[in-house]
């Protein structure tokens, strides 16, 4: 029996007792009780640390950017690369990106037939239209699917 002053959600029941002061969660799902609170998902793990990595990581980058030389060798470090590669390697990252892209739209304008084919049309997977050989008494509610001939088009769009 539950208490008059309990609180019902559909993933969990917590009760609260006026006898004691303590609040009791009790599932009412057996899923839930049998697996248990394992700790939060690896997904959201991963993604918590690969957030800071990459926090940490632009940081370093802008400190060893940004900070003069005289500044990394007074906190003990010697040892790092140029700095032509502070802005080499973003520049070619991006310059990566947008030939891709590039490449990849050429790619689809290579592969696509010409206005003017008839495989803009019609195609192995085009179905005509059936003709009405149905007789009087058949009642068709709905007619098979086809495709729309490229005349009906045209008769509707040049009106």
């Amino acid at each position: 029996m539950e208490d008059s002053n309990s609180v019902c959600s559909p993933r969990r029941i917590l009760s609260v007792s006026k006898k004691r002061r303590e609040a009791t969660v009790s599932f009412a799902d057996a899923d839930i009780k049998a697996s248990g609170f394992h700790g939060p998902k690896p997904a959201e793990v991963y993604g918590f640390v690969g957030s800071i990595t990459t926090v940490v990581a632009t940081v370093i980058l802008l400190v060893w950017a940004c900070v003069p030389e005289s500044w990394l060798h007074w906190i003990g470090i010697f040892y790092y690369p140029s700095r032509y590669w502070a802005l080499a390697v973003p520049a070619y990252a991006m310059m990566t990106v947008v030939l891709a892209l590039v490449f990849y739209c050429g790619l689809n304008f290579m592969s696509t037939p010409p206005p003017s084919s008839l495989y803009t049309v019609y195609d192995e997977f085009s179905r005509d239209p059936v003709s009405s050989g149905q007789m009087a008494g058949d009642e068709q509610l709905i007619e098979p699917i086809s495709d729309i001939s490229i005349d009906r088009i045209n008769r509707s769009m040049l009106k």
